[in-house]
């Protein structure tokens, strides 16, 4: 149990220094890979954090899916809900959401496997395989920011 427990503290270290620099400061474009989205990997630019929206423009910001515990040895970068060429990209504004791999998927496939999809993600998480709770894990992204995405050279 302590060495599960010890391996899940170190996959959410190296979870996060993947995807802090992602949003970093505001600075020159990253065209390595950052995040999944679509299937694909993509870079980005960090741009700046913006205020959380309100009712009437919620619809203009996409999750973005920090994964915390995957015990994948290629590692797991943040799955984003949409990617340009989606007719449901919102442009790179983004709302932060942390997801854990439950016992439940940890059971089921052991080696859980690298998510690159907002499809692949809600699969894993209707079958019980992973919990999602609104907002940044600790050390991550603000809750909500603007960072485009781009395409990986």
């Amino acid at each position: 149990m302590l060495r599960r427990i010890a391996t899940s503290l170190l996959i959410t270290l190296l979870a996060l220094v993947i995807a802090v620099p992602a949003f970093a400061a505001p600075g020159k474009p990253n065209f390595v890979p950052a995040l999944w989205a679509d299937g694909r990997a993509w870079g980005t630019k960090a741009a700046a954090i913006i205020p959380a929206p309100t009712s009437a423009n919620m619809h203009s910001f996409d999750k973005l899916f920090i994964i915390t515990n995957s015990n994948n040895p290629n590692g797991q970068m943040p799955v984003a809900e949409a990617a340009p060429g989606n007719p449901a990209y919102n442009g790179g504004r983004w709302y932060a959401q942390t997801v854990m791999w439950t016992e439940a998927g940890f059971a089921s496939h052991g080696e859980v496997p690298v998510l690159k999809s907002y499809q692949e993600l809600m699969v894993h998480y209707q079958s019980g395989h992973l919990t999602i709770m609104p907002g940044s894990p600790e050390g991550g992204p603000p809750p909500f920011f603007e960072c485009p995405l781009l395409p990986v050279k």
